[in-house]
C-alpha cells in the first residue's frame, strides 16, 4: 500500500473536458508518470475495419488521464476529497480528509 488512489475507487474528475463526472477506476498505468483509466471518462471513437471474423464498426474506448486530474469521491459529502494515511490497529489505512472516514 502507498498509493492514494487505487483500482476500483470511485473518483471525480477535477479538470479537463470531463470535469465534474464521476466514474470507477478500471486500472492504473505506471509507464510514463501515473495515469488512470476511468470508466466512462475520456472516451474516443475507434474505427474498426472488418478483418476475417472481426466485424467492422465504431468502438468507444476509454483513454488514460493523468492521476492529478482526479480526486477520490467522498460519498458522505458528495464531493472530491484528498486522501491521507493513518495507522489503525497497526495497519496502514487510507482515509478521506474531508469526512475523516476510513476508505479501505
Amino acid at each position: 500500500m502507498g498509493m492514494k488512489i487505487v483500482g476500483g475507487d470511485d473518483v471525480i474528475v477535477i479538470s479537463g473536458d470531463d470535469k465534474g463526472k464521476i466514474g470507477k477506476i478500471i486500472k492504473v498505468v505506471k509507464d510514463k508518470g501515473y495515469k488512470v483509466v476511468v470508466s466512462g471518462i475520456n472516451l474516443c471513437k475507434k474505427h474498426i475495419k472488418q478483418n476475417g471474423n472481426k466485424k467492422n464498426g465504431i468502438l468507444m474506448d476509454e483513454l488514460p488521464i493523468d492521476i492529478s486530474n482526479v480526486a477520490l469521491f467522498d460519498p458522505k459529502n458528495q464531493i472530491g476529497t484528498r486522501v491521507g494515511f493513518k495507522l489503525l490497529d497497526n495497519n496502514k489505512v487510507r482515509f478521506a480528509k474531508n469526512s475523516r472516514e476510513v476508505v479501505d
